[in-house]
C-alpha cells in the first residue's frame, strides 16, 4: 500500500514511524535513545552520520521563535518583570528543547520523507497517486 504525503504528515506529527505507523522511533523506557531502524518494518531511522543535525536546527528554531522570543517580548513590553522574563527564559532554554526533542526528531524524519516519499520502503515500485507528484 502506498503511503501518501498526508499519511506521512499525520504519522510524523504523532511521532510514529512514517512507513508503518508503529510507535517505534524510540527505544522503550528511554526518552532520548532512537532506534537505528524501526523494529516493526525495518525503516532506517538513524539514517547517516549528521542526518539529525536538521532536527537540532528545528529544535533550536522552535525554542527560539516559539518560546524565547515571546518571553523576551513580554519582558521588554513590561507585561512581565525583567527578572521573571530572565528566569523563565533561562529555565525554558534548558527544559523546552529537552521536552521537544522527540518531536523534533520525528518531524525531521517526516520532512525528509515528505520531500522524498519514493524512498519509503512501502512506496518503492508503487505508482504515485494523482496529485501527490506536485507537492
Amino acid at each position: 500500500m502506498q503511503i501518501t504525503r498526508l499519511k506521512i504528515v499525520q504519522r510524523g506529527l504523532a511521532n510514529r514511524c512514517v512507513n508503518c505507523g508503529g510507535r517505534t522511533l524510540f527505544e522503550p523506557g528511554t526518552l532520548f535513545r532512537v532506534h537505528r531502524a524501526c523494529p516493526r518494518c525495518g525503516l532506517p531511522i538513524d539514517r547517516d552520520d549528521g542526518f539529525f543535525l536538521g532536527s537540532m536546527s528545528l529544535n533550536y528554531g522552535v525554542t527560539l521563535g516559539g518560546f524565547l522570543l515571546p518571553v523576551a517580548i513580554l519582558g521588554f513590553t513590561g507585561v512581565i518583570g525583567a527578572n521573571t522574563a530572565l528566569a523563565v527564559g533561562i529555565a525554558g532554554a534548558i527544559v523546552f528543547p529537552a521536552l521537544f526533542y522527540r518531536s523534533s526528531r520525528s518531524w525531521w524524519l517526516m520532512t525528509y520523507y515528505l520531500l522524498f516519499p519514493q524512498h519509503l520502503p512501502a512506496n518503492r515500485g508503487a505508482t504515485p497517486r494523482r496529485g501527490d507528484e506536485n507537492i
